[in-house]
């Protein structure tokens, strides 16, 4: 921990644009910072030479020696604002003409960089003093006061210091004790620093909002998640421990999924967890060893500070279990008070203004609580935790400028409803930038409101009943599927419907605003890979002549051996690679002249391959194509088989080898010693298959120290999977399949054979397909087909069980301390969740598990990862079908979207119920969108994505209001998947559409469309067989009409004889 806490060893910013003499060092101070920062202390210096800087002559700063212990220091927050690094044991003085710096020799070869900005910048000389390990410095800081007293114009010159920091170290006493006995006047300027401090420039400001990112991702992704699961299994943990867990997962922000360097990041504190009736509401409180306490009318508070780059941010969060009233309204008046003074915090205002609200706020609603109110809203903070001078109190009359930053801090300390109850207390607290016209909260996805943070219990049940909670990352479909809500500030019943609906629109609201933020910081900026060409590697058949196969007579030759052709050309046999051949063909005449044809590849030409060889010779002369006369048939017929043959396998190496180079790096498997033998699964199959026409073969499944490995009695079928490639893993014992499986998806990709994948699949068959011979049914009473299915009875059940050992084990293992920041545990599907749908070509029954949406037994196989998505939109629903389809929006919108067809309309609400308690928001639209253009718009111009309601225009329900008004367009509406048998006149206008076609007649004017509203189905019917008998099909039979009315209609779900043609359905307006 103390590595972490050394600020002399962090940048404060991400850029390093600074060079510096120490060959050894990766120090890189950004000196463009630096001439802009040392611009502005001097013009602060001299515009608030006297209110703020109490007439000071000369700054002396000295920064003690860095300690293991949390501080915030005013000399170390200069440093870091003006350097970028903690200069420990450094002096600095700051005079009108120049900066004496004292420090070691290795600090000055670091701080030599500075000399020539800071001259150009404020026209200062900067002035090092060494200190050599045998000095103790008194001379070096008597050289310092003559300096001081030079450039000084009175006897005893004002030098300003920070009167509350007390030396540290041997430098620092004896240049305390040198300054107090020197001739000058010593003043206090920690205000200076402090007003200096308190606007945060943009780098700053872009610190503090990755700090605040990093604080509120770990309240809401992991302390909730944490705490939800101590309560639910009701586990005995204490304060301590929940603190020390919590303060890892701030250090590795990577097991939260927050991409932020761990070693830009440090705890601003030790979190704070609070219950049980003991509470401290100041920042310097600890968490004692005391096991949290979830009864009821308790109260948990929960306090979680993170810095990124040494900025700091926090946020503050009270949970409440079964809140009797006098909690819940002190809470609910608490967040009104404190909404009330972050509305305050603007441009202009006093400081005081923000404790003014809360106080006016608490008076009105909740006079008698003003007493327990805390006396200040919160304090300033940025490179110190508590920035001085900019406390949130009453009293303060300094004014807020746009870009100060505020932990605004409110509580109720000691709550008592009667004289025997326990004493509570309540807090609140986020990270707040003042704006110049609004302020904007860092820390609001972290939810404070009442329905996100009351749990209730039911008394009559053993179980407890969780809230439903929008939580924007935790994807918990188990957990989420077996756990209810109930609120206590729900006073009436509602239906499970309108709570769905609810919680829906809190979603779309949550999903807006987090796609808001994304698309401005370009998450969604990755790079697209569609159409990546495959490239081949410089083709060289023969390096010399003398490579040259022994010259025979002047015909054809393969040298399979190099690869080569060998054409005769002018009496001379010339070469050429195997892989520039396009195509080879032979043809006879009447004359019995054989005739054979080569043409070659030839850059230019459509379809050819662009391969790094046709871009590096593009001014050369290429030869086309080559024709050879033979009377000689069967040498023809051998030339040309051989070639083709050769060219199939050089293809063949040649796409293995280029999937091969894009592969990632794999560390090495580490086998398991003869000490510890390694868990092992024999008889199982793989999938992918390998390669190779001989006999397919089972292998074993062993689990080595960092990976698995599958092999087979053949050397080369071998396929080792690190613990660290594996994203999920999944275990599926057969139930109503005829296989038990083991899936692994993997971040990146490896080779199966000669196959790249992302997934690999082990499985057996826990029972045999056979099939009669004799083709007559069989008694269910035969005994020998009762004893045949209690043998697969029991044949499946010793697999299951077999799996199922075997993997506990392994979870067993991946819970050990070397594996467990990787997180991984065997997921299993939630098979009472599944539904049946088309993710491809074949109908599958796919499977939610916690995490991953998947689909297992069908190639190829569906693993969608549930924090992947960004939103789920369910089409061709309403339109009383029998089927409707679901797509799935991936937050990467340069992904395409998934789709899986003909879902049955049964499955409709349970699919619902399951997205809504997995926290995911769908929409549901009558027809199929054109997801490309869509997502095309939305990247091209995402600003206006945001203005017109982010994804609000997929609702249906708005939508509707908005077609309802114009009715006449609506007339001989055809779903989007449907068209008409003389196909659309607009088909090349699609691209500009979000529905996949149109119906013909949209064009049609109005009162087209009113003469053909009256017509009877006799008339159309009479209408249709005078235009199919124009057209000569008057004899086609009715299967036929009917088979290639479905192949005109693309990708109909049903026959337009079952559809709803007859109504006047709205139709949903064009997005474009």
């Amino acid at each position: 921990m103390a590595d972490h806490r050394k600020g002399n060893v962090k940048p404060a910013n991400g850029k390093a644009s600074g060079t510096t003499t120490g060959n050894t060092n990766s120090y890189a101070i950004d000196l463009n910072n630096f001439s802009k920062r040392l611009k502005l202390l001097y013009s602060h210096w001299r515009e608030h030479k006297s209110d703020l800087w109490g007439e000071s002559d000369a700054l002396a700063i000295a920064t003690p020696p860095t300690s293991e212990d949390l501080r915030y220091l005013k000399s170390s927050a200069l440093n870091i604002w003006l350097l970028g690094y903690e200069f420990p044991e450094t002096i600095m003085v700051f005079t009108k003409k120049q900066i004496h710096l004292l420090c070691s020799q290795k600090k000055a070869s670091l701080l030599d960089v500075v000399i020539k900005p800071a001259k150009e910048a404020v026209g200062v000389e900067v002035v090092m003093h060494v200190k050599l390990k045998s000095q103790d410095g008194t001379g070096l800081m008597d050289s310092i006061f003559r300096a001081v007293n030079a450039q000084s114009s009175s006897d005893a010159p004002v030098v300003g210091h920070i009167a509350r920091e007390a030396p540290e170290g041997k430098l620092l006493e004896t240049w305390t004790e040198k300054l107090k006995n020197a001739n000058f006047e010593l003043s206090d300027v920690t205000n200076g620093f402090s007003d200096l401090f308190a606007v945060k420039d943009q780098i700053e400001l872009t610190n503090v909002k990755k700090a605040a990112f990093l604080t509120s991702s770990v309240m809401r992704s992991f302390v909730v998640p944490k705490l939800e699961k101590v309560i639910d299994e009701e586990k005995k943990v204490s304060h301590s421990s929940l603190m020390d867990d919590t303060e890892k997962a701030i250090l590795e922000p990577a097991r939260i999924k927050v991409k932020l360097k761990a070693e830009n990041v440090d705890i601003c504190y030790p979190p704070i967890f609070q219950s049980g009736g003991e509470f401290d509401l100041k920042p310097s409180a600890s968490s004692n060893d005391e096991n949290l306490c979830y009864d009821s009318t308790s109260v948990i508070i929960c306090a979680v500070g993170s810095r990124y780059n040494s900025y700091c941010s926090n946020v503050a969060r009270t949970f409440l279990i079964d809140a009797n009233s006098t909690q819940s309204k002190a809470y609910e008046v608490l967040l009104k008070a404190q909404e009330a003074a972050i509305s305050n915090l603007k441009s202009g205002n006093k400081l005081s203004a923000a404790y003014q609200a809360a106080l006016s706020v608490v008076g009105k609603d909740a006079p008698e609580l003003a007493a327990n109110l805390t006396k200040t809203a919160g304090t300033g903070i940025g490179l110190e935790f508590r920035e001085s001078g900019l406390n949130l109190n009453a009293k303060n009359d300094r004014i807020l400028r746009p870009g100060m930053v505020f932990n605004v801090s409110l509580g109720f300390q000691n709550l008592q409803a009667q004289t025997k109850d326990p004493k509570t207390s309540l807090l609140l607290a986020d990270t707040v930038i003042v704006g110049k016209e609004t302020p904007e909260v860092l820390t609001h996805s972290s939810s404070k409101a009442v329905k996100d943070v009351a749990y209730s219990f039911n008394d009559d049940d053993d179980e407890v009943e969780e809230r439903a909670k929008p939580k924007a990352e935790s994807k918990g479909a188990g957990r989420s599927a077996m756990s209810k809500a109930t609120l206590r500030s729900d006073n009436h019943e509602m239906s499970k419907e309108e709570l769905r609906r609810q919680h829906q629109a809190e979603l779309a609201r949550q999903k807006n605003e987090e796609t808001a933020r994304r698309l401005a910081g370009g998450g969604s900026a990755s790079m697209d890979s569609r159409g990546a060409g495959k490239t081949i590697g410089d083709l060289i058949a023969y390096k010399n002549v003398n490579d040259f196969p022994p010259p025979r007579e002047l015909m054809i030759q393969v040298d399979q051996k190099n690869e080569a052709i060998l054409l005769p050309i002018y009496g001379n046999m010339v070469p050429f690679h195997v892989a520039t051949v396009k195509s080879v063909s032979s043809q006879q005449d009447s004359n019995r002249n054989c005739y054979i044809r080569i043409i070659f590849n030839v850059p230019g030409t459509p379809f050819s391959p662009h391969d790094a060889n046709s871009l590096k010779f593009q001014g050369s002369i290429y030869l086309k194509e080559v024709s050879f006369r033979s009377k000689d048939p069967r040498h023809i017929s051998e030339v040309v088989q051989l070639i083709k043959t050769l060219r199939r396998q050089v293809a063949s190496r040649e796409s293995e080898r280029a999937e091969r180079a894009t592969l990632v790096t794999q560390e090495k498997l580490q086998i398991a010693g003869a000490k510890f033998k390694p868990k092992r699964l024999p008889d199982l199959w793989i999938r992918p298959v390998f390669g190779g026409r001989g006999r397919k073969l089972t292998g074993s499944l062993e689990a080595h120290a960092n990976g698995f490995r599958y092999s087979t009695s053949r050397p080369d079928e071998r396929v080792d999977v690190m613990f660290s490639n594996i994203k999920h893993a999944f275990f599926q014992p057969a139930e109503k399949e005829m296989i038990t499986l083991l899936h692994f998806h993997l971040h990146n990709h490896i080779m199966v054979g000669n196959k790249k994948t992302k997934d690999v699949q082990f499985y057996a068959e826990v029972m045999d397909v056979v099939q009669t011979l004799g083709g007559g049914k069989r008694s269910a009473y035969d005994p020998d087909e009762i004893e045949e299915e209690q043998r697969e009875r029991e044949r499946k059940n010793k697999i299951n069980m077999e799996f199922q050992n075997f993997v506990n084990r392994v979870n067993d293992s991946w819970g050990q301390p070397p594996f467990k920041s990787l997180d991984l545990e065997f997921d299993q599907p939630l098979r009472e969740l599944g539904f049946h749908g088309v993710p491809h070509k074949a109908s599958a029954f796919i499977v939610p598990t916690s995490s991953c949406l998947v689909e297992l037994i069908e190639t190829p196989f569906v693993v969608i990862t549930l924090s992947e998505i960004e939103i789920v939109n369910l089409e061709r629903v309403g339109l009383g079908q029998k089927n409707f389809d679901l797509t799935i929006v991936f937050k990467d919108f340069k992904r395409d979207v998934f789709r899986i067809d003909s879902i049955p309309s049964t499955s409709l609400d349970g699919i619902k119920e399951w997205l809504d308690t997995t926290d995911l928001k769908y929409y549901e639209s009558r027809l199929n969108l054109n997801w490309r253009p869509i997502l095309k718009t939305i990247t091209d111009d995402p600003e206006k994505f945001i203005e017109d309601g982010g994804w609000e225009f997929l609702n249906m329900e708005v939508s509707d209001s908005d077609s309802d008004n114009s009715q006449e367009s609506d007339h001989g509406y055809v779903p989007s998947d449907i068209q008409s048998d003389s196909g659309s006149e607009d088909e090349d206008d699609d691209s500009e559409s979000l529905v996949e076609s149109e119906d013909d007649g949209e064009e049609d004017s109005v009162e087209d469309s009113e003469e053909e509203e009256g017509k009877t189905w006799e008339e159309l019917e009479r209408e249709a067989s005078y235009a199919d008998r124009e057209k000569g099909n008057d004899s086609d039979s009715e299967e036929e009409r009917a088979r290639r009315k479905v192949k005109a209609f693309g990708k109909a779900r049903a026959p337009p004889d079952k559809r709803n043609l007859g109504g006047s359905l709205p139709k949903r307006p064009k997005f474009r």
